[in-house]
């Protein structure tokens, strides 16, 4: 186990490292420093001077990758390539174009992130592998038909309309919930009510979909077959074993997930006021906040690999059968 685990890391670093240097390339190389200065400054009337001054406050002066006036490892510590990229690696993210720490404001963050995500996650989870239980029990018949027919309906329906109707019904005509904004502690639960609501609502179309699609593979197989020969109810049948053989495919989607919930709902957060780290992003975008948007890029590169490692030592808690070597 703790062989393939650290085979597994060690497969993942260059990924990681070619999508820093990527990163990097696409920020400093393609766009350089005094182009990215003047969007900050704006494209008219703005001096040399104003340039130069601009990337010393924020140390885009020095060099790319060496550094000719600095002597020994100072040559490249000194350069725009160790201190804005190689830090990242040490989740050292330094301070943003307009003078946060962006480490700060991640810690900050991540927790109203997490607060409509989780609860997303796992109530979207729940209801959708029971509808789609649902419709595989009562397969070949209307209520599967027409349930299919709602659920690509309900995929096809952009998600800012249910962001807006919701917003509009449950906010606005009913006074249930706030439209938009956030509080810390437990004030914050009026707040999440409504962009958890509209998440679950939004997935069931698609998750019901795909976890039909899963249960109807299993249920064509040999062991079914042989589980209703031994005179086991359909129910039973569904449970304990369409279910429980679907758990991998259904384990991989969930793992892979978690770890991008850290990064929050670009969407959600945004139309809702959420201070987490799906709003800072989009926030960072339209800013034209370089530095948080590089952070953040790494940042989601970590979480997803971490995630693919989690989803094959998972494996081997619902399946016997496969084996880490």
């Amino acid at each position: 186990m703790i062989n393939y685990i650290v085979k597994r890391i060690l497969y993942a670093i260059p990924i990681l490292i070619g999508v820093n240097l990527l990163t990097f390339t696409l920020f400093f190389v393609v766009n350089s420093p005094d182009e990215v200065a003047r969007l900050h400054l704006g494209n008219k009337r703005v001096t040399q001077e104003q340039i130069i001054t601009w990337n010393q406050e924020r140390g885009y002066d020095k060099p790319l990758f060496y550094n000719k006036s600095e002597k020994g490892l100072e040559s490249f510590r000194k350069t725009i390539f160790y201190e804005k990229s190689l830090k990242l690696f040490l989740f050292d993210f330094g301070v943003s174009d307009s003078g946060r720490d962006i480490k700060y404001d991640i810690k900050q963050r991540m927790w109203p992130s997490l607060a409509i995500a989780l609860p997303s996650l796992f109530v979207g989870l729940l209801i959708n592998i029971t509808i789609a239980l649902f419709f595989v029990f009562f397969r070949t018949t209307k209520v599967d038909y027409y349930g299919v027919i709602l659920c690509v309906a309900l995929m096809s329906i952009s998600s800012l309309f249910y962001i807006i109707g919701g917003q509009y019904l449950i906010s606005k005509l009913m006074h249930l919930t706030p439209i938009s904004g956030y509080e810390h502690g437990y004030e914050a639960i009026k707040f999440l009510i409504l962009p958890v609501i509209i998440s679950v609502i939004y997935g069931i179309g698609s998750g019901s979909r795909w976890y039909r699609s899963l249960f109807l593979e299993e249920i064509e197989k040999d062991y079914v077959k042989t589980a209703r020969s031994k005179g086991l109810s359909e129910s039973a049948v569904l449970f304990n074993h369409v279910f429980k053989n679907a758990l991998i495919p259904i384990l991989t989607g969930v793992v892979v997930i978690l770890p991008l919930l850290f990064m929050g709902s670009l969407i959600v957060e945004s139309f809702f006021g959420i201070p987490g780290l799906g709003s800072y992003t989009i926030d960072a975008i339209q800013s034209q906040d370089f530095a948080i948007v590089r952070s953040m890029v790494f940042l989601g590169t970590v979480l997803y690999i971490i995630g693919l490692i989690l989803t094959d030592i998972s494996y081997t808690l619902v399946d016997p059968r496969v084996r880490l070597k």
